[in-house]
């Protein structure tokens, strides 16, 4: 399970344990799984989904950055409202 924390300027738009995170990176979308590899990347503007209990919740974003690092995933994004 990965513990995963998005952040806008505004707030946090959530925080907790999610199965699989889907990012648009700038240089494609992929997709965080447990035990991902550590990563930082930029994001470009599209949507970020993550899955929890098998419910997937959708986040669109104008952009931002990613890090994953020891199944925890933090994401800075600007929010597309």
């Amino acid at each position: 399970m990965l513990k995963l924390k998005i952040v806008s300027p505004e707030r946090v738009e959530f925080e907790g344990e999610a199965e699989s995170v889907l990012v648009p990176g700038t240089q494609g979308q992929f997709e965080i799984l447990n035990d991902h590899a550590p990563i930082i990347s930029t994001l470009q503007k599209g949507y970020v989904e993550y899955g929890v209990k098998g419910v997937k919740e959708r986040l669109d974003i104008l952009g931002g950055f990613v890090e994953v690092q020891q199944n925890v995933v933090s994401l800075c994004v600007e929010i597309n409202d």
